[in-house]
């Protein structure tokens, strides 16, 4: 078998509940409509909250990798998020990525990413050097529209009202990521229940 065929792409996530999904499916449409249709819109299917991103690993890594994420929701109860405000990353006439950040029990959500990244960390995936920063993606902007979009999405960030369902936290997710010329599939390869 030839390195290639051995490499997954792996993530760490929390999944979303299809209404979530669906509401965010409403939001994006609505940005569209006001002038940003262009931008490169996640799949409503394909928006989850990414923990860590491991990247490509030998497949025959996986059950070590599970372990860990058992190991690291053991003891951490179940919480509830919901949705928060739009925001962008990138700068006032550079923005990269449009996002929904999340609210509710912030706190247990980044002491459960902690202890992932921690439980991760000796199997060699080093630990984020970026605070963590809770936020689900709804698009990406093409650089060579940056500017011309910029103003329109500031505007759009400040119009448009996020609803607010609520996102329980019951489990963490090991994830595959197949990258494709209409764009990436994940498929769930593993779900761990907290404790």
């Amino acid at each position: 078998m030839s390195d290639e065929q051995s490499l997954i792409r792996l993530f760490i996530a929390i999944e979303l509940p299809a209404v979530v999904r669906q509401r965010l499916a409403d939001v994006s449409n609505e940005l569209r409509a006001m002038g940003l249709e262009r931008l490169r819109w996640v799949k409503p299917e394909n928006i989850h909250i990414t923990l860590k991103f491991l990247g490509e690993t030998p497949a025959e890594r996986q059950p070590q990798i599970e372990d860990a994420l058992r190991a690291a929701a053991e003891g951490v109860a179940p919480h509830e998020l919901t949705l928060g405000a739009l925001g962008k990353f990138g700068g006032r006439q550079n923005p990269r990525v449009l996002w929904v950040d999340v609210r509710g029990d912030v706190d247990a959500l980044k002491a459960l990413q902690k202890r992932v990244d921690g439980k991760i960390a000796p199997l060699g995936f080093p630990a984020d050097e970026r605070p963590f920063a809770a936020h689900l993606t709804l698009a990406r902007v093409p650089q060579d529209l940056a500017k011309k979009v910029a103003r329109p999405l500031t505007e759009a960030i400040v119009a448009v009202k996020v609803p607010d369902p609520p996102i329980p936290v019951r489990e963490v997710v090991l994830m595959r990521s197949e990258l494709r010329p209409n764009g990436p599939v994940y498929t769930r390869l593993c779900g761990v229940e907290l404790a």
